[in-house]
C-alpha cells in the first residue's frame, strides 16, 4: 500500500490533475466526506487527510510514504530525513511582511531597531530579520494574522500573501516580499528504497504532468 499524505483545500485539489497523470483518482471528495483516509482507483494507493502543517512529519515518520506540501510549511520544519524530488509548480504564493498601511515601516526596520512581528513561520521569520539586523519580538499566530497589527498586538506579520486582497480588505500593505512558494512532493528515504518502483512511477508521472498543469 502506498500512503500519501495531502492536505484540504487549495493543494488537493491541485494535486488531483497529477494525480490523474499517475492513473489514480480518489473516489470521495473530502470536502462531502468525514473520512479522513480516502480510497483512489488503485486499490494500492491511498490518500490521508491532515492538517497541512503536519504533512512533513507524516512523510518523515512514516505515517505516509509521500506527500504535497508548500515549500513554506517545509522549510519551517526542517527538512529532516526528507527526499524532495520535485517542485510541482502548484499553489503558488509568497511568504511576506505587512504592515497598516500608516506604519513606516522603512524606519521601523532601520539597522539595530526592534519590532514585533505576528506569524506562524517563527523561524522563517526569525531568520529574515536577523538578515536584515533587525530585533524582533516574534508572536506566535495560528490564524487572523491580519488582526494583529489592527489591534497593536504586533507591528508587522510575516504571512502568506496570494492576490493580497485579503490585506487590502484590512487596510494592510505588503512591504516586503520574503520567498515565493509553491507546493513540492516529499517521499519517506526508507519508503522509497522499500517500495522503489511503485513510488518512482508516481514520481515520474507527477514530472511528466507538470508542464501541463502550468502552462494552462
Amino acid at each position: 500500500m502506498i500512503t500519501l499524505a495531502l492536505s484540504k483545500g487549495r493543494i488537493f485539489e491541485e494535486t488531483l490533475p497529477l494525480l490523474a497523470a499517475a492513473g489514480i483518482e480518489v473516489t470521495e471528495d473530502p470536502e462531502k466526506s468525514r473520512k479522513l483516509i480516502l480510497g483512489t482507483t488503485r486499490p494500492d494507493v491511498r490518500v490521508v487527510l491532515v492538517r497541512a502543517s503536519d504533512v512533513p512529519t507524516y512523510v518523515q515518520y512514516g505515517g505516509a510514504d509521500l506527500g504535497v506540501t508548500g515549500l513554506d510549511v517545509l522549510l519551517e520544519h526542517g527538512n529532516q530525513g526528507l527526499y524532495q524530488p520535485l517542485d510541482l509548480k502548484i499553489a503558488a504564493c509568497r511568504l511576506s511582511v505587512a504592515v497598516r498601511a500608516d506604519y513606516d515601516y522603512a524606519n521601523a526596520v532601520r539597522q539595530g531597531a526592534r519590532i514585533k512581528v505576528a506569524t506562524k513561520y517563527v523561524g522563517l521569520a526569525r531568520d529574515f530579520f536577523a538578515s536584515k539586523g533587525v530585533h524582533v519580538d516574534l508572536i506566535k499566530l495560528y490564524g487572523s494574522m491580519e488582526l494583529a497589527p489592527l489591534t497593536g498586538l504586533a507591528d508587522a506579520i510575516v504571512d502568506l500573501v496570494s492576490t493580497g486582497n485579503t490585506l487590502r480588505a484590512n487596510q494592510l500593505v505588503e512591504v516586503e516580499r520574503i520567498m515565493d512558494i509553491s507546493a513540492r512532493l516529499v517521499v519517506n528515504q526508507a519508503a522509497l528504497k522499500l517500495k522503489r518502483e511503485p513510488i518512482r512511477h508516481i514520481i515520474d508521472a507527477f514530472a511528466s504532468a507538470i508542464p501541463a498543469t502550468t502552462s494552462k
